[in-house]
């Protein structure tokens, strides 16, 4: 089992920029791939960004990319988004997840892939 918890979450005008942050515990840290999803009211999950277990790779859907950056410290168990230029659009709910891998690829940026879930973290964005 692996517990996940966000924070950093907040309202903010357009322009402006937040760290998500997400800490984990239970298994090891370094067995798991992570990634971001954000969900918006009435809509579904959204792939934001993944990383994979060793940093080395990471994947974003293109409305993020160069605004947002997704790393890791294993060492405190502890994934973020930074993100910045924030836009209205990414108004939503943004949870992190985790996957275990048994190699350092990606995982897949479909949400059903992912194992555990946070309760989510609200970015609230106006214009």
């Amino acid at each position: 089992q692996v517990q996940l918890v966000e924070s950093g979450g907040g309202s903010v005008q357009a322009g402006a920029s937040l760290t998500l942050s997400c800490v984990a515990s239970g298994e090891t840290f370094t067995n798991y791939a992570l990634g971001w999803f954000r969900q918006a009211p009435g809509k579904e999950r959204q792939f934001v960004a993944s990383i994979s277990r060793d940093s080395v790779g990471t994947d974003y859907i293109d409305s993020v990319k160069g605004r947002f950056t997704i790393s890791r410290d294993n060492a405190q168990n502890t994934i973020y988004l930074q993100m910045n230029s924030l836009k209205p659009e990414d108004t939503a709910v943004y949870h992190c997840g985790a996957v275990r891998r048994f190699g350092t690829s990606n995982p897949s940026r479909s949400s059903v892939t992912y194992d555990y879930w946070g309760q989510g973290t609200r970015v609230t964005v106006s214009s």
